[in-house]
Order: C-alpha cells, then sequence, then structure tokens
C-alpha cells in the first residue's frame, strides 16, 4: 500500500527527525512511502489524480490544502480528514466549534476594522491574529487603543482574543489517537522550532484534549493551552504538528496511522 506525504517546508530547512522515524517504521511495515513538498513542484491542478492508496497531509499552506481538496473531491483517502484540515485551519471556525461543545476557549471577536474593537480593552488586553495564522506569525498583543493602530493593515481576516494570564510558559499538548502529551516552554517567535520539555499533564487537560479531537474530526493533533488561575483555556489547534520533545512520537504516529490506514479507528469532520 503507496503512503503519500503532503510535506511542509521546515525552518530550518532540514528534514524531520521524527518524519523520518515514522518513514522508517512504516516501512518496516511493508507501506511504500513517498513525500513531496507542493510548492516545490511544478503541477497541473486541473489533471490531478489521485496516484496514492492513502495521503497524509502534513502541510498548512493554502496550496496544499487546495490540492488536498482536489483528492479529496475524488475521492481519495486523507489523514486528517480534508474538511477537519480546513475547519481548523480557520481559527474562526474552530472558536464556534469549541465554543459550541463547552470547551475552554478565550472570548473571540472578528471585524473588518479594528477600531470597532478598542471598548474590549476597557475590560481586558486582546491578541489579534490572523484567522489561519501558523508558528506564531502575525500576533499582536494589545492593551491600548494606539496598540490597535499599530497592527499593520492586511486583507486577511484577523480573530481578536481575550487575553488570558498564564505563568508565560505555554502547555503544547500533542496528540495521537488515546495518546496524549504534553511539553512545556516559554512562547517566542522562534519557540516553534525547539522541543521544550516534556512533563505530565492533568486528567483536566487530557479531558479536554480528546473532546477537541473528536469535536474537530482529528486523529493528529496539537492544541496549545494556557494553564491559567481561573484553568485550562484552548488558545489554538492544529493539524498534525511537529511533536517536537515528545517521547517516542515516531512510533505514536506510525502506529496511529497504521491503524487509521487499516480501518481499526475512524474520524468524523466537525459539525454543528
Amino acid at each position: 500500500m503507496k503512503l503519500h506525504f503532503m510535506g511542509v517546508r521546515r525552518v530550518p530547512p532540514v528534514p524531520s527527525p521524527v518524519l523520518i522515524e515514522v518513514y522508517e517504521i512504516l516501512r518496516r511495515r511493508d507501506y511504500t512511502v513517498t513525500e513531496d513538498i507542493v510548492e516545490e513542484r511544478l503541477q497541473r491542478p486541473d489533471e490531478l489524480i489521485p496516484s496514492a492508496d492513502f495521503y497524509l497531509l502534513k502541510s498548512h499552506t493554502e496550496l496544499a490544502r487546495a490540492m488536498a481538496g482536489i483528492l479529496h473531491l475524488q475521492g481519495a483517502r486523507i489523514l486528517n480528514p480534508y474538511l477537519s484540515c480546513s475547519a481548523v485551519q480557520s481559527k474562526i471556525i474552530t472558536a464556534r466549534l469549541l465554543r459550541h461543545a463547552n470547551i475552554p476557549i478565550p472570548k473571540s471577536w472578528v471585524t473588518g476594522n479594528l477600531r470597532l474593537a478598542a471598548d474590549l480593552l476597557n475590560e481586558h488586553p486582546v491578541i489579534v491574529k490572523p484567522h489561519t495564522g501558523h508558528r506564531g506569525a502575525g500576533i499582536h498583543y494589545c492593551e491600548t487603543a494606539a496598540d490597535l493602530a499599530q497592527v499593520p493593515v492586511t486583507d486577511t481576516p484577523m480573530i481578536i482574543q481575550e487575553w488570558i494570564e498564564g505563568p508565560g510558559i505555554d502547555l503544547k499538548v500533542y496528540v495521537a489517537g488515546d495518546e496524549v502529551h504534553g511539553v512545556r516552554k516559554p512562547f517566542s517567535t522562534a519557540s516553534f522550532s525547539v522541543p521544550g520539555m516534556s512533563g505530565p499533564i492533568d486528567a483536566k487537560v487530557r479531558e479536554i484534549a480528546v473532546k477537541v479531537g473528536k469535536v474537530c474530526g482529528l486523529g493528529l493533533y496539537g492544541l496549545d493551552i494556557i494553564e491559567s488561575e481561573q484553568g485550562p483555556f484552548v488558545v489554538d489547534v492544529n493539524y498534525f504538528p511537529g511533536y517536537k520533545g515528545v517521547p517516542d512520537a515516531a512510533g505514536m504516529i506510525a502506529d496511529y496511522i497504521d491503524a487509521y490506514v487499516q480501518g481499526l479507528v475512524t474520524l468524523t469532520p466537525p459539525r454543528l
């Protein structure tokens, strides 16, 4: 059986050690494994047809999702499901999905005119970020109307979220099916590229993490959690993250892919 990974350009541009090990494990289980990065190929989308038995959507770029969409419309099997990936890539849609499921998230707003958000600052600071942002890019912390005015004007929709005070350490939760692992590290614009420190998570965080997967229709995913004095808040969800810092991440990922391909586990795309 042929498995094709729709890969992502890495920063720095070196192969992912976790994925390399995943490929090796799957090949030992008699899978044929291939990978490409759509941005590094010249392709005909109008002639694209499925050529693999199964696709693994690792990339979060618009081009990769568009190509996955073409494959999906032709009945290709994709993990995570294309519709799930498309939904959670939008932080606007994800906010509604999680709120509907009573998962703790910051209060959220959207507008095409950030000046309309100035009154929110009378209650608390806010975070402004692109609704399809990734790796912490384009995030702005705003305490005053002047801060809002400094946010660059863009055609990309922005989501505004209530600022949740935390300990200064982000909790990254990585999930593969029923396997849930926590990694903690200080937030920075480059924190996505460092492993962090694996550590225990409490039962409440684990419950939230598993519920997020069911609500969003994901099997390989991660979430960012702020551990506040009021309890844990989910501030971001990502499909097929890097799993940096997770012990035996490759084995965990390979086992889930194997089980999913064999039909031992299934996923249902999200709906309200």
